[in-house]
């Protein structure tokens, strides 16, 4: 089946939100819709529809100038069997004492490794992004240092890989949350698909506003592989959900932002323990005062 993207731009999240929204009113009506920020601190906010027939290039006209957006760039994408792709491009990657990996490469799992399968269909947040293998190293190393949390949680899951990397080593139940409910049924299927049912419960939540995250509390360990904006609004609730020691592996950040996600939690009585960077991507591990 062909698709189509729909691309503007846009100041200000909430103007972007609103015309994504705007946006599902057009014919013929788009399947899905996104809002992605610019990382490059200009406030700026880039929105995607997606069609499965050719939008109304008149519509979109209107909707950009009715929102003050760019005008759309729209593509025609060619169709493609992305989890064969994916399969293909689809490399495992090791980090530390874990080897995470598709079924198709489950013969390639090192003696000793702690895998993690990770399906091609469902290979967002698998850990060849830098900033989750940056996650992945650091918790190594917290392991290797003898670190025993028991009180778990990773926001924003994604995937769950790193909830379920916790889980590989710790004798604990870890939680982890996400806003994005297609998210949440994602990290179910892989808890499942590596046989951590009952060892990592996967709820939909805004950070840690879930009543199973709340009476958890306070945390020992706590991920969150997000963003730079959504990481520093997290801080109060960092400090708060935190337990005295406890630490916080950080993520999502490039390399040029770091030092402000660095001056927030400092601020928030959160030091810096150690900063990786991969790439243009930066991991913290903070540490509770």
């Amino acid at each position: 089946m062909a698709t189509w993207t729909a691309l503007t731009h846009t100041k200000g999240r909430e103007a972007a939100e609103a015309l994504a929204e705007a946006g599902e009113e057009l014919t013929p009506e788009p399947v899905g819709s996104g809002v992605f920020e610019i990382e490059d601190g200009s406030d700026r906010w880039e929105v995607g529809l997606y069609f499965t027939e050719s939008p109304d290039d008149v519509g979109l006209a209107l909707l950009a100038a009715a929102w003050g957006a760019e005008p759309f760039v729209v593509s025609e994408l060619p169709e493609v069997d992305w989890v064969a792709h994916v399969k293909r491009e689809l490399s495992p990657v090791e980090a530390g004492r874990f080897f995470v990996h598709g079924g198709h490469d489950a013969e390639k799992v090192p003696d000793g490794a702690e895998a993690l399968l990770i399906e091609a269909a469902m290979a967002f947040g698998t850990g060849h992004h830098a900033t989750t293998k940056g996650c992945l190293l650091a918790l190594d190393r917290l392991i290797a240092d003898g670190a025993s949390p028991q009180r778990i949680v990773d926001i924003g899951c994604g995937t769950a890989v790193l909830a379920m990397a916790a889980a590989r080593v710790f004798p604990v139940i870890v939680l982890a949350g996400d806003i994005d409910p297609q998210a949440v049924d994602v990290a179910r299927a892989n808890v499942i698909a590596n046989g951590l049912d009952g060892r990592v419960e996967c709820v939909e939540a805004v950070g840690f506003d879930h009543p199973l995250i709340e009476n958890a509390a306070p945390f020992d360990l706590i991920f969150a592989n997000i963003l730079k904006q959504p990481l520093i609004d997290l801080v109060p609730d960092m400090a708060r959900y935190l337990a005295p020691g406890g630490r916080a592996i950080l993520s999502g950040i490039l390399t040029t932002q770091a030092d402000d996600v660095i001056a927030a939690y400092a601020a928030g009585g959160l030091r810096l323990e150690q900063r990786d960077d991969l790439g243009e991507w930066s991991t913290l591990v903070v540490q509770r005062n």
